[in-house]
């Protein structure tokens, strides 16, 4: 017992050496563990040779007697981990954003977290930033409130990192009560007792004079049906998101000369073509082939030959953008967000199919970032898809034009001398007047419909 108790001490007090900085620990932590194997063995108790102790640094030195090994581990337990307490701040949210909203807190002052696990989220007037836990722990305090305008680097919450364990420690006690289930189960039989009552049907069954009692029942119904109206309107704040959007359109309209042309796209070569190819499209890149990817070549292919529509005002400056970043709009359920193609005339279909997919998830998500909308030099909208026919798109600053597609409808149409039914799409240009004129306008939408009606015409060059 003597023995015992000695080897007992001396693994406790290695259990509990601290070492000052992480240098220390790399250069020691096995001296410790020699020590106190040589200890051991004076003292007549066998040691596990090669893995005594199991050394990590968390700010302070734990140790975890090695598996397989309960003969001499048995009554010995490891201090728990020293808890540091951190102050979370709100990040860097991009260069033009200093402050935000807080939209959702998801943690409560007590809950336990997850390293890399969403507290608080903050919306700002383009995307909404998770703020998210450094390490697992247990929430501390929570500083802000929901609709709070917090800015950068303020603290929203503390976290006791390392606290995580010691909370869920107690969770195996309270697994304790789980045999309350077999007093449930012996609780099944009675309702089996009240079966034998086949009594019961008779009376329900001479019980049909009762049914009268809803002659009664619309008395009530009429007198409560105006009750039940509430107010004819609300009044809710508008998002950070809506009011961003509000202004930008609105300060397109007062700054830009709007003008739209239009023109419309016979369907016909392009369905073809993607009924050909869907099935193998899909097998050999993993993604649905989908007409936005015709029109954003199309639209890369144009903006190299009309360079004036890819330009923008600085000043009275024009600057020429020589590379195609196309900005896709996209419906999130928070608003409208426009993700960006970077280098669409470089894409392929399969690129630009896969990196539509992948940037309207995070748009439904709501984990786009500032850099997934930064930038762009022409845009593309898609009303279609929710069945619009003809629209005119408002230009998003600060570029100069924006290409709006719309449904596709059978419609006759003269080919050849005969009037066939076509599938069609009327498509609509939004450009700057200011910058550019008629002729580049409708010779750029013209090659947006060469393309798409024949793209064979990308591959060509013609």
């Amino acid at each position: 017992m003597t023995r015992q108790s000695s080897a007992r001490k001396l693994v406790g007090q290695a259990l509990r050496l601290r070492l000052a900085s992480t240098k220390v620990f790399q250069g020691e932590s096995r001296a410790y563990a020699s020590y106190v194997q040589a200890s051991l063995s004076k003292a007549g108790v066998a040691a596990p040779a090669a893995s005594l102790l199991k050394f990590r640094h968390e700010g302070a030195l734990l140790g975890d007697l090695s598996a397989g090994n309960s003969q001499w581990r048995r009554g010995f337990r490891a201090t728990p981990a020293v808890l540091e307490s951190v102050t979370i701040d709100v990040p860097q949210m991009g260069d033009s954003i200093s402050e935000g909203t807080i939209a959702t807190i998801d943690k409560a002052p007590g809950d336990a977290v997850a390293e890399d696990e969403v507290i608080v989220q903050v919306e700002t007037d383009k995307v909404t930033i998770d703020i998210r836990s450094p390490g697992a722990g247990v929430v501390e305090e929570i500083l802000v409130a929901e609709d709070d305008t917090v800015v950068v680097g303020q603290a929203v919450a503390k976290v006791n990192l390392g606290a995580a364990g010691a909370e869920a420690a107690p969770e195996p006690a309270a697994a304790a009560p789980e045999p309350a289930p077999a007093a449930a189960e012996e609780e099944k039989p009675a309702p089996a007792a009240a079966a034998p009552t086949p009594a019961a049907p008779k009376k329900a069954a001479a019980a049909p004079a009762p049914k009268k009692a809803p002659a009664a029942a619309p008395k009530p119904t009429t007198t409560v049906a105006p009750a039940a109206r509430g107010p004819r309107e609300r009044r809710v704040p508008m998002t950070r998101m809506r009011k961003r959007i509000a202004e930008r359109l609105k300060g397109a309209q007062n700054t830009y000369a709007m003008l739209s042309t239009f023109n419309e796209i016979d369907m016909t070569n392009l369905m073809a073509l993607r009924k050909k190819y869907k099935d193998e499209f899909m097998e050999e890149h993993g993604v649905k082939l989908g007409f936005m990817s015709a029109f954003v070549k199309a639209a890369a292919d144009a903006l190299q030959k009309v360079p004036a529509v890819n330009a923008v005002i600085d000043g009275d400056d024009i600057i020429y953008k020589d590379y195609c970043d196309i900005s896709i709009a996209v419906a999130s359920p928070k608003g409208l967000v426009v993700p960006v193609l970077r280098d669409a005339d470089r894409m392929s279909f399969a690129d630009v199919e896969k990196t539509i997919a992948m940037l309207g998830q995070k748009a439904r998500d709501g984990t786009m970032s500032i850099d997934d909308m930064a930038g762009g030099t022409f845009s593309i909208t898609n009303g279609g898809v929710f069945g619009s026919l003809l629209s005119t798109p408002i230009i998003n600053p600060p570029q100069s034009a924006i290409l709006g597609m719309h449904a596709t409808n059978q419609r006759p149409m003269v080919v050849d001398g005969q009037i066939v039914a076509r599938p069609m799409m009327y498509v609509t240009l939004t450009y700057d007047h200011r910058l550019i004129d008629g002729r580049e306008a409708v010779t750029f939408l013209k090659r947006i419909k060469e393309v798409v009606e024949d793209p064979a015409r990308i591959v060509l060059d013609i």
